[in-house]
């Protein structure tokens, strides 16, 4: 069977499936009421623990918001109860960020040839998460066809130095969003990066949602780095509207040409920048043995999520069943392919009768991301673990560091700050274990998945021996998983890793493993819900979590590194998982 049929095939059984029984099909409750937990890793812990983390009181726990603080203290509480010992600043269970709110100061002006274009009337931008924009004053405009298009598209010459103006892809703005696995493309070759700016024309309903995206709110932060090299100066991003496009091109956007040199303009964008609340969760459960407890097994996972979706409340249900529908064609597409024109056809002709579904209930207006999966599912499974550490007859060897970082989403902000900042001697962590997204796999979520599925990536890397330590734990798990290492492969499209948590661990020659039971329709969307979360599975996942540290912690030695480690490791880690200098 070709793999066209085999997509079509998939999205057709969804669409023919009764909408009020993809509803019911092992549909969780909305809400749950929370249950005492115990020593044994169970689903029903899981379950209490995430319905709690991932409640819309939380907020989206975006970095730098209040959701994000009482996220976090939740997660302090929890394991003070347990009787763990603090690893944060100043004895507490917090490691704060240097994490400031930046956001484009609405008094900021433009001006092409006396021509003032001013700030969230006629343009807006963003501040970037990397380096520094660079400056487009007295940089000259030039047009570069449509935003995507690869053929004839100006060469990195034409770009350097310039604004490039680019139109939207006819709807394509958000085609594909959110499902670019974990979101952190760390760069290619591209001839606009040279560019001095790069400004996309918007209209209607994609330019108010950027003039929203642009006013001041809490997750609009940075993280200042003070260990790290500076990082590279990057284009400046604008949006702009029909007019600004104009005024920039100096005729109409219709008339413009690719490579067609424009106006000069006048002026940058500015920003304020005021402190913002981010914290790591740090705590210790010291190990058993007085020769080995001065060396910790690391288990992570990340605190923070993407907050409050911008723009008005959508239909949850109606929401949920098309990811899932669309994901049944777009999850298989590499990553960054456009999809064919049948595939298009397809993605364009998805319905859903929601007849059934009204009959269960009324409409249901969401707008928080709730990033049960992501990473609700890995940090309450970090939770669970430290309780099984801590209420357990048996105590490991070596001592278990708990770490939940924040700004993963950001782009690996707490973890980096960890690693650069540590509260114990980095060269006494023997290993990390990351999870990321371990709360889902089955074949609704993707084509491969099912109750065994795993995703490992890293395990071998940095140490052949921790990697086939982690297989042999698994052949003694009651329901022994099959492992998917397609994305550990060297230049795999997805690159994952160099993109959670685990990364900057490596980069310090610390051996790691990612877990994780991947992507599905849900990613980054207001649908990702503690209902529609597998906690048989998540419970397996976390019991072989536990198992894999509990024997890492009880070796006689360390777990020897013999994989490249990066000379610096501020180096920026590429698709191949080698370390390039920025």
């Amino acid at each position: 069977m070709t793999a066209h049929s085999t997509l079509r095939r998939a999205c057709a059984l969804l669409l023919l499936l009764p909408a009020a029984a993809a509803a019911q099909a092992g549909e969780l409750p909305l809400k749950h009421k929370p249950q005492p937990t115990s020593a044994a890793i169970s689903a029903g812990d899981l379950m209490t623990r995430l319905y709690i983390f991932a409640d819309d009181s939380m907020q989206g726990r975006e970095t730098g918001t209040v959701g994000h603080l009482k996220a976090t203290a939740y997660i302090a509480a929890q394991v003070k109860a347990l009787g763990l010992k603090p690893a944060g600043d100043h004895g507490t269970y917090f490691q704060n960020l240097p994490v400031f709110q930046r956001s484009l100061d609405a008094r900021s002006t433009l001006t092409v040839n006396g021509t003032r274009l001013s700030a969230f009337r006629d343009w807006v931008a963003t501040p970037g998460r990397g380096g520094d924009p660079r400056s487009i004053d007295g940089v000259q405009v030039i047009f570069g066809g449509e935003q995507g298009d690869t053929v004839g598209q100006l060469t990195a010459d034409q770009a350097r130095g310039k604004l490039v103006i680019l139109t939207a892809r006819p709807g394509g703005r958000g085609r594909g969003r959110g499902f670019a696995f974990f979101g952190r493309g760390r760069g290619s070759a591209n001839p606009l990066a040279e560019a001095a700016g790069i400004a996309t024309v918007e209209t209607g309903e994609a330019w108010e949602g950027a003039v929203r995206a642009a006013r001041p709110r809490p997750g609009n932060v940075i993280f200042k780095n003070p260990s790290a090299p500076p990082a590279p100066q990057t284009a400046a991003m604008l949006t702009i509207d029909e007019h600004a496009a104009q005024v920039l091109l100096g005729v109409p956007l219709s008339q413009a040409t690719k490579g067609m040199l424009g106006k000069t303009v006048k002026g940058n964008p500015r920003f304020d920048e005021k402190p913002a609340p981010a914290r790591n969760v740090v705590a210790i459960l010291p190990g058993s043995d007085p020769k080995l407890r001065g060396e910790y097994v690391a288990i992570g996972a990340h605190n923070d999520h993407i907050g409050i979706r911008q723009g008005p409340p959508v239909d949850h249900d109606s929401l949920h069943l098309y990811n899932a529908a669309r994901y049944a064609i777009t999850g298989m597409l590499a990553r960054g392919e456009r999809p064919s024109a049948e595939q298009e056809q397809e993605l364009e002709n998805i319905h859903i009768n929601l007849d059934s579904v009204r009959k269960l209930r009324p409409v249901r207006l969401d707008s928080i991301s709730n990033g049960a999966d992501d990473d609700g599912s890995g940090s309450v499974t970090v939770l669970e673990l430290a309780e099984a550490f801590a209420k357990g007859k048996v105590k490991p060897r070596r001592s278990i560091l708990f770490v939940w970082h924040v700004g993963e989403e950001k782009g690996l902000w707490g973890s980096e700050w960890f690693t650069d900042q540590p509260t114990v001697p980095r060269d006494s962590i023997v290993a990390q274990l990351n999870m990321d997204m371990v709360g889902r796999g089955d074949k609704q979520d993707l084509p491969v998945g099912g109750p065994t599925y795993l995703q490992l990536v890293g395990s071998h890397r940095l140490s052949t021996e921790l990697g086939d330590l982690v297989e042999s734990v698994n052949k003694t798990e009651p329901m022994p998983f099959s492992f998917d290492y397609r994305y550990d492969a060297p230049g795999q499209a997805d690159n994952i890793y160099c993109r959670s948590d685990h990364y900057n661990y490596a980069r310090y020659g610390i051996p790691i493993t990612f877990f994780t039971t991947g992507l599905h329709g849900d990613y980054h969307q207001v649908t990702d819900e503690p209902e529609y979360i597998d906690y048989d599975h998540m419970a397996r996942v976390g019991q072989f979590v536990f198992d894999v540290a509990m024997k890492v912690a009880d070796l006689d030695h360390r777990v020897k590194v013999d994989g490249p480690v990066p000379a610096d490791p501020h180096q920026r880690c590429v698709n191949n998982g080698a370390p390039l200098s920025n």
